[in-house]
């Protein structure tokens, strides 16, 4: 029988020294953004129960899911997606919590991506979920508004946000008298912008105005002339309304001095069903998928017994890291400041001697050698400056 103990499963890897750093770094800034702008944390559990993830606007599929049994025989699930759970935490925990709450989170989702190689199974998302307040305008501007700093704070000059409504989407497909399945055919196929085999089914549907303005709808992207590209292709009374407040959303973001950094897409048709308005993804200049992607879910909540509008994002932490290493920005271990050793009959000494400066704020290591030369052999090796002898009485050494 083959043996897996020396490796990892498909889609994961261990982290080193430097990609750890980096990570940590990300998610500082990015839990000093949110805090900073009066978010909260919560943690959701990484197991969940199977039903969470099976409702009518939940349908994530079973083969990109990690199950398992609980004790009780009760399908469980590693949790793919943040915002669902804090959904559920918001119609239960927090059901009489005064509106708007503002909360973010910093975990992992599992999400099996056995057929699409080179993909991470497991990964660090760092995100907000702004839920209810009187005005949806409003709180979508203020999650735009921190999407794109977010994005600025690692690519302040390069980082590009595409933005989109479902609405466009859904108004369409609608319309069509197909099934569930092809309209989730037409989706996956308008996402990956596969015009070919987009342009191969929907002439299987038949030809009519709908079916050539989906056929469309994967190149309307680009900056303000999409608003009126997509009125001439297609329009009515909703679809009119939904280009228009995507415009004025589009127009007053470019006006925050992010001209050029603001472009929209129509053709942004996340698989997250729960989507019910304006759809987002944001792009460093580094890392060709996007790191960003968020929208307004405003049925989600009420699936879990609690009627509330709700929009958020979240932000792959590793990718975000990646991208700043490929900048060049540097995470390199810090040398320690000294090295402490501690004479025979010492030890323990020495070893609390190390802790007090730790908690000075020293970066300090306790030597394991026996002899204070293989102790000043090491420091050499390590670039260590300073040695800490500690006898009856306490000595410094510069080396």
């Amino acid at each position: 029988m083959k043996r897996y103990d020396l490796i990892t499963p498909e889609g994961t890897r261990d982290l080193l020294f430097d990609e750890c750093l980096a990570r940590r770094e990300v998610e500082h800034k990015l839990s000093e953004l949110f805090s900073g702008s009066g978010y909260s944390e919560v943690v959701t559990p990484g197991i969940e129960f199977y039903d969470v993830f099976s409702g009518s606007s939940r349908n994530f599929r079973q083969e990109n899911l990690y199950k398992m049994t609980d004790s009780k025989g009760r399908l469980i699930v590693m949790r793919p997606d943040s915002t669902i759970p804090i959904a559920r935490l918001v119609a239960t925990r927090l059901k009489d919590a005064e509106l708007p709450l503002r909360l973010f989170y910093n975990q992992s989702i599992f999400e099996n991506n056995a057929l699409l190689k080179g993909r991470s199974d497991e990964n660090v998302q760092a995100g907000i979920e702004l839920i209810g307040g009187e005005n949806s305008k409003r709180a979508d501007y203020e999650v735009l508004c921190t999407a794109v700093e977010a994005l600025s704070e690692f690519d302040r000059d390069n980082f590009r946000l595409e933005l989109g409504h479902i609405g466009y989407f859904k108004e369409l497909v609608a319309k069509l008298d197909v099934d569930e399945g092809v309209r989730e055919d037409i989706r996956m196929l308008i996402s990956t912008k596969n015009y070919p085999a987009l342009n191969d089914l929907l002439a299987e549907v038949g030809e009519s105005p709908v079916t050539n303005a989906l056929k469309q709808l994967p190149a309307l992207f680009g900056g303000a002339e999409v608003f009126d590209k997509a009125a001439e292709i297609y329009t009515d009374d909703k679809i009119t309304g939904i280009l228009y407040n995507l415009r004025e959303e589009y127009e007053r973001l470019s006006k925050l001095g992010y001209e050029g950094k603001i472009s929209v897409d129509l053709g942004i048709v996340s698989h997250t069903a729960y989507y019910t308005g304006i759809v987002f993804k944001g792009y460093l200049s580094e890392i060709g998928q996007a790191v960003l992607k968020g929208g307004r879910y405003d049925g989600l909540i009420g699936e879990f017994g609690k009627e509330c509008t709700a929009v958020g994002f979240g932000i792959n932490v590793g990718a975000v890291a990646r991208h700043l290493t490929r900048i060049g920005e540097r995470f390199e271990l810090k040398v320690p400041d000294a090295i402490v050793y501690g004479e025979k009959g010492h030890v323990v000494e020495a070893i609390s001697y190390a802790q007090k400066l730790v908690k000075d704020g020293a970066v300090v290591e306790n030597s394991l050698f026996n002899t204070y030369d293989e102790t000043v052999e090491y420091a050499k090796r390590r670039g260590i400056k300073k040695i800490i002898r500690v006898a009856e009485e306490i000595g410094e050494t510069e080396i």
